[in-house]
């Protein structure tokens, strides 16, 4: 064997040690660089409604109607908000003061309120602070006895305005 030879034995064994071993990897040739990508949001103080109807059902003048309402409130976390109930369509009707329409434009009268009760009206609430989630508020609704009305059917429509 030549030294020649014998020298190019010895470089492949080293050479191939060396990958053995791992000590020639690709990784320690490669760089590396960073960069930092910035995200961001702006949340907006947000709120959805929605309301179930109210359905006195048969009313026969004698006795008082009740029912109630849900209107449903989601806000965002934190945000105050309140929900004011309008006085509805009926000519003249005010918030303390509401009617249903019916035959021949003939009123029935009847209460919104915010209580159980029914002894509190319900115009607008306190201050209610969002959580995220629905917020349910119920609205309490009667017909006073003693209206003799012309029969037929009677209908109004309750606006609410929620405000953030």
């Amino acid at each position: 064997m030549t030294l020649s030879t014998s020298m190019k034995s010895s470089f492949q064994a080293v050479a191939l040690g060396f990958l053995t071993l791992g000590i020639a990897s690709t990784s320690a040739l490669a760089a590396t660089a960073t960069s930092t990508i910035a995200v961001s949001a702006t949340v907006v103080a947000t709120c959805i409604t929605s309301a179930t109807p109210m359905a006195f059902g048969n009313y026969t003048g004698v006795l008082l109607a009740a029912s109630t309402a849900t209107v449903s409130v989601t806000c965002t976390n934190t945000t105050p908000y309140t929900v004011a109930l309008s006085a509805g369509s009926a000519t003249g009707a005010t918030v303390t003061n509401r009617s249903m329409t019916g035959p021949g434009s003939a009123l029935l009268g009847y209460g919104l309120f915010s209580d159980s009760a029914r002894s509190v009206n319900f115009a607008t609430t306190a201050s209610i602070t969002g959580n995220g989630a629905a917020q349910p508020i119920t609205v309490y609704g009667n017909v006073a006895g003693a209206q003799y009305v012309a029969p037929g059917a009677y209908a109004d429509s309750i606006t609410a305005t929620v405000s953030y």
